[in-house]
């Protein structure tokens, strides 16, 4: 009934909110994606409406797109970036910049991360992160020879789509359970994961991403995160984002089931970005 309402009272054209259905939906592809369908959205919004209407729906699309997933910084960087306007070639104008700055930052990441990469790298990962996906695409494209391990990321299994792309790639890989990053990690002489919000003092990302840190912190493997500038948050600290959690049930039992988890700082060697690799701020 509210979700009825919701769409009733909307202003947003059919089209632009079934942009926004999908992306709630998703439960595969990351804080990239979301953030480019978000300003896909954008785009379609423009197309359809400009002066006064534009303007009342743009309001409403920045709490829709934020509200997909309050977690990701992307979102939240996605919707300061596109003003509210009854100008309809601008809004169109900065989303289309948006989308073409974030595949620009994704390839130079690329470049950048490869470059950590070794003949003969183990690399460990979590999760499916398009921008470390990258990184292994750049390595390889650059005659290294390296290896994976990865994780299943229960419960929505995101490592097995992971996985499908590397064996595109020819590029070896094993698969483990999340059970089994402690056992694994040890094998690793690399960890590489994505990121959905990098705050002040920490970063935000897929669950079980902090127990990867733990283990690689103890047996000093370099853990690194891959994140286009846009995930940085510019104002919050980790205990100011709301973790975003899904109803999950098994065997008949609700299962708690918080899709992120935090990683300090101090466990993380550098993030790579577009603009180079970040290390620890002196005041965290």
């Amino acid at each position: 009934m509210i979700k009825g309402w919701r769409e009733f009272c909307s202003m947003l054209p059919p089209e632009v909110r079934s942009i926004i259905e999908e992306m709630r939906a998703e439960q595969i592809r990351g804080a990239s994606y979301l953030a480019k369908r978000g300003a896909e959205a954008y785009v379609k919004l423009a197309q359809l409406l400009s002066g006064e209407e534009l303007r009342k729906a743009l309001k409403e699309i920045r709490r829709e797109i934020i509200g997909v997933n309050p977690t990701m910084a992307s979102l939240y960087n996605l919707v300061r970036f596109v003003p509210i306007t009854g100008d309809a070639s601008l809004v169109r104008a900065r989303a289309e910049e948006f989308i073409r700055l974030a595949e620009e930052a994704k390839r130079e990441i690329g470049n950048i991360g490869s470059e950590l990469i070794d003949d003969g790298e183990v690399i460990i990962t979590h999760s499916f992160s398009s921008t470390v996906l990258e990184i292994f695409k750049a390595a390889k494209g650059k005659g290294k020879r390296f290896r994976v391990i990865l994780t299943e990321s229960a419960p929505d299994y995101e490592g097995l789509a992971l996985a499908e792309e590397l064996e595109s790639l020819g590029i070896p890989f094993e698969i483990i359970t999340d059970a089994q990053i402690g056992l694994f990690a040890r094998k690793a002489t690399l960890a590489i994961v994505g990121a959905d919000n990098v705050t002040k003092d920490a970063v935000i990302n897929k669950a079980g991403t902090y127990l990867l840190a733990l283990t690689c912190h103890e047996q000093g493997v370099p853990f690194y995160v891959a994140a286009e500038t846009f995930k940085l948050h510019p104002e919050a600290r980790a205990e100011e984002v709301e973790l975003l959690e899904r109803p999950l049930v098994r065997g008949g039992r609700l299962v708690r089931n918080v899709l992120f988890d935090v990683t300090p700082w101090k466990y993380i060697r550098g993030i790579v970005t577009e603009l180079g690799i970040l290390v620890q701020p002196k005041d965290v």
